[in-house]
């Protein structure tokens, strides 16, 4: 038995050790948001927060998930109250098929936690592991800088 924290809520997952955490996600707690594509931390499809910073959810297994703190795309707001980099990427029209999408919203909100005005290269380098066949990229980058500048803006005075 796994117990993590996924979203906020603190979860038992019966998996084996071994089994990868996007098994979990989407196999037991019906996560379907980050998405199996490469199988070996590859493609960024299956990214999640683990403790605030972007990783693999296919390449991590149970036994290295166990009491972390794990931010699934789900956990990042709702359709009626999107998070800023989800609405940036509509606004912005940075999505295509979608497959990628997920993974994408997760590692640029890792990077805006840590980096609250990127620059467009800080931007390609953090999102560099996520593959995206329908070639969106110029679009994604906007959106997080847009998302970036928003955030920003709504931020209460330090």
């Amino acid at each position: 038995m796994h117990s993590i924290d996924v979203n906020g809520v603190i979860r038992e997952v019966d998996t084996e050790d071994d089994t990868p955490l996007l098994y979990a996600l989407r196999n037991h707690l019906g996560l379907k948001g980050s998405r199996f594509g490469c199988g070996q931390g590859l493609c960024g499809a299956c990214l999640v927060l683990i403790d605030g910073r972007p990783d693999y959810s296919c390449s991590v297994p149970m036994w290295a998930a166990d009491g972390r703190a794990i931010t699934t795309i789900e956990g990042l707001g709702t359709p009626e109250t999107p998070h800023p980099v989800a609405r940036s990427f509509v606004e912005g029209q940075a999505a295509q098929c979608g497959y990628c999408i997920s993974g994408m919203i997760v590692g640029a909100v890792g990077l805006l936690r840590e980096n609250d005005a990127p620059t467009e290269d800080e931007v390609r380098a953090a999102l560099d592991r996520n593959l995206c066949r329908c070639g969106a990229h110029n679009r994604i980058v906007r959106a997080v800088l847009a998302a970036a500048e928003a955030m920003r803006s709504e931020m209460p005075p330090r």
